[in-house]
């Protein structure tokens, strides 16, 4: 993508350039490993629940960058919000049924949340 400003070329940033988005990206890997070790039982439960929340997360901010409108990628970022807010609560579980220890886990969820929130309010700064 790109515009033209004046005489010069000016690259527009994409989804991947965002540094929420490839945090997102990083947690997704850090979910998979956690994930792994839980009990076999859980394959079509808690792991797979997580796994897909936390794929959805830098997956909607992938999603709302295509987008026509600010309006329409700050909904596209609350919806990633919402995959955070989910996978606080498996990892809580998680936690309270001894699959992993949560703290880790739960900061970079927090630290996420608060990336994400910051870019929603940049974006409203430019609407």
């Amino acid at each position: 993508m790109s515009k033209r400003v004046g005489e010069r070329v000016e690259m527009m940033k994409t989804h991947k350039d965002l540094d929420v988005w490839k945090r997102g990206m990083s947690f997704v890997e850090k979910i998979y490993k956690a994930t792994k070790n839980f009990p076999k039982e859980e394959i079509y439960g808690l792991t797979s629940q997580l796994r897909r929340a936390a794929i959805s997360f830098p997956s909607n901010i992938a999603e709302g960058a295509t987008r026509s409108s600010v309006k329409e990628y700050i909904q596209f970022l609350y919806i990633a919000l919402g995959s955070l807010s989910e996978i606080e609560t498996q990892i809580m579980i998680a936690g309270k049924l001894g699959y992993l220890s949560a703290d880790d886990s739960l900061e970079d969820v927090e630290s996420i949340r608060r990336m994400t929130i910051k870019f929603i309010k940049y974006l409203k700064s430019k609407k």
